[in-house]
């Protein structure tokens, strides 16, 4: 009987050594969102994010019919809400998706196209602690049917066309600079003011 305890405590006292050290290895390199999340972090946020799914959700299937008129709402919304961190295409390339830890995730992919639709409404409903994922709904009938269109585009991102992206870009949020030189522009082409200094420069420093 000692053999094995003296052997339990050995065990025990090397995986607190080994942990100590890695505590002590973290606090002086700190914690930063540059850093990629290890595997079994990735692990156990997806547990959380499939657990964190009302019971009665998990298995809900979308009760909204997928149309033409339902899938351009939410193509749409995506663009003017979901872009900016996952990017119109759903693959989290956007700037500010790449700068959140954990990255904005590839929707295309099967971490996400697996997940089922009632899973995927309550992330969009009650967002995803501990990340970037804030949660949209409030509760309302009209929160609950924007969702679930929302729902209906994520399941056609892997089939999204070049014309629907360029179609939604056009909606994507827009920079006050931004604004202002599509009013430039616009002035420009219907021959009401001469394109300016400051945007000929600005062009050419890209």
């Amino acid at each position: 009987m000692r053999r094995p305890v003296k052997l339990t405590l050995l065990l025990l006292g090397t995986l607190v050594l080994l942990g100590g050290a890695l505590f002590l290895s973290t606090i002086r390199r700190g914690f930063s969102t540059h850093d990629e999340p290890s595997r079994m972090e990735a692990v156990v946020a997806r547990s959380i994010r499939h657990w964190s799914a009302p019971a009665d959700l998990r298995n809900e299937k979308n009760p909204l019919p997928l149309t033409p008129q339902v899938l351009g709402e939410a193509r749409a919304h995506w663009a003017d809400h979901c872009a900016s961190c996952h990017a119109n295409d759903g693959r989290g390339k956007a700037d500010l998706g790449q700068r959140m830890y954990p990255r904005a995730p590839d929707m295309t992919l099967p971490a996400t196209q697996s997940l089922s639709d009632g899973e995927l409404f309550s992330i969009i409903e009650n967002g995803i602690r501990l990340t970037g994922m804030p949660g949209w709904g409030d509760g309302s009938a009209e929160s609950g049917y924007g969702s679930w269109t929302l729902v209906h585009f994520m399941r056609h991102l892997p089939e999204l066309t070049p014309e629907e992206i360029t179609e939604m870009e056009a909606l994507n949020p827009k920079t006050p600079e931004e604004w202002e030189q599509i009013q430039a522009e616009e002035a420009f082409l219907s021959g009401e003011a001469e394109p300016s200094a400051d945007h000929s420069s600005t062009d050419h420093s890209h």
